[in-house]
């Protein structure tokens, strides 16, 4: 676990991780709220929402980030490798 933390925390998983929040991100804060953002239909609780929305695809390119850089140290620790 110490070492997913450590890799997740470095400048390259990091910055690859953002680029695809902003982007994934922005679709889907398009489809999900883009009709309450024309609106003006925007309180708190759809803010978090939208907020979250973009932590989603943040988290999973870090974790997939992670899991090929770890993969690719060490293969046989792979989900199918190591079984």
């Amino acid at each position: 676990m110490a070492e997913w933390i450590r890799l997740a925390n470095t400048w390259p998983v990091i910055r690859r991780a953002l680029k695809y929040a902003v982007v994934v991100g922005a679709v889907l804060i398009a489809i999900n709220h883009g009709d309450a953002i024309l609106r003006g239909d925007l309180d708190a609780v759809r803010i978090v929402k939208m907020g979250l929305t973009v932590l989603v695809p943040y988290v999973v390119s870090a974790l997939s980030s992670v899991g090929a850089m770890i993969e690719s140290a060490c293969p046989e620790r792979s989900l199918e490798g190591g079984r």
